[in-house]
């Protein structure tokens, strides 16, 4: 049944809400019944693997793709109304700036295309990573010119910042400062940010909330702190080389046998046996359970909403 959306965050709605949301190429569905939403000022992690999704709603989200059915709204407009545009501010993993013009040449730009420019935030990123001004963006490293495309996304003042993988051609050290900028600058600005990454350990260091994609459907959504302990992470004795029939009456994301003894990720729906070793796993082992059984059932925090019949609330 759908829901009515609740005012929240930036702009009195919801920072991004997706109903029913798909896209159909010749190939088949790339995204199906797609439906969560967002609050703004979060930081959220879009993860899924290859295939699953992301970049269909990303292109969606930036008005690149056009949905075969459903709504996609940005705080409570919809994204085909071009009064969205000034709303966000969209960074990929390709960066695409003019390797001729210069640091400073580019960020004019960026004033010269955006009526609400923030030029001297722009500059204070870049000065902050000693970025020459008058080096030809062409020339910089990999680190710095990330840095000079965060200075043109943050310059913008966008209220929503989506990043598809911005990060994933840098060495661990620049991925680091970018990570710490990247926080710093969302936090001041009280920016909803919504990063596609294939870097887990990143995304836990990062994410506060979780949308979790797989073969074009929503698996996992909303608080990165309520979606990784409704699991449990389970250790014992097999029954004649299966699952206990005790632990079959939860719901089971993936298990593993080996000779004796099992594991398995479940969802507990009531007290687990005290013959069996039970721990809380980590934010990247709940992830990629997930990304290994697509067909288990979709998981949402409580507001995340307009789930379908068969997704369970945390």
């Amino acid at each position: 049944m759908a829901q009515t959306s609740t005012p929240t965050g930036s702009g009195g709605t919801w920072a991004v809400e997706a109903r029913g949301l798909g896209k159909r190429y010749r190939r088949g569905w790339a995204l199906r019944d797609c439906s969560f939403r967002l609050p703004a000022g979060r930081i959220c992690g879009l993860v899924g693997p290859n295939g699953a999704g992301k970049s269909t709603l990303l292109g969606m989200a930036t008005r690149q793709v056009n949905p075969t059915e459903g709504e996609l709204s940005l705080f409570g407009v919809p994204v085909s109304d071009p009064k969205v545009m000034p709303r966000f501010a969209f960074l990929g993993q390709d960066k695409p700036m003019y390797k001729r013009f210069s640091v400073a040449e580019t960020l004019r730009m960026g004033a010269e295309l955006n009526p609400g420019w923030d030029m001297a935030a722009a500059e204070r990123i870049v000065r902050a990573g000693d970025v020459p001004p008058h080096a030809a963006v062409g020339t910089l490293s990999g680190g710095q010119r990330t840095r000079v495309a965060f200075a043109l996304a943050f310059g913008k003042r966008p209220d929503l910042l989506l990043l598809d993988e911005p990060m994933s051609d840098l060495d661990p050290l620049a991925r680091d400062e970018m990570s710490t900028l990247l926080m710093a600058e969302a936090v001041e600005r009280g920016t909803t940010v919504v990063m596609s990454s294939h870097m887990l350990t990143e995304l836990e260091d990062m994410c506060d909330y979780l949308l979790v994609l797989s073969q074009g459907k929503v698996r996992m959504a909303g608080d990165a702190d309520a979606l990784v302990p409704a699991h449990a992470l389970v250790t014992g004795v097999t029954e004649d080389g299966a699952l206990p029939a005790a632990l079959t009456r939860h719901t089971v994301i993936e298990n593993r046998v080996r000779g004796r003894q099992f594991q398995a990720m479940v969802r507990p729906s009531g007290p687990l046996s005290d013959a069996w070793q039970v721990s809380e796993p980590s934010l990247e082992e709940v992830l990629l359970a997930h990304l290994r059984s697509p067909d288990a059932p979709a998981l949402y925090t409580p507001g995340t909403g307009i789930e379908p019949e068969e997704a369970r609330t945390v």
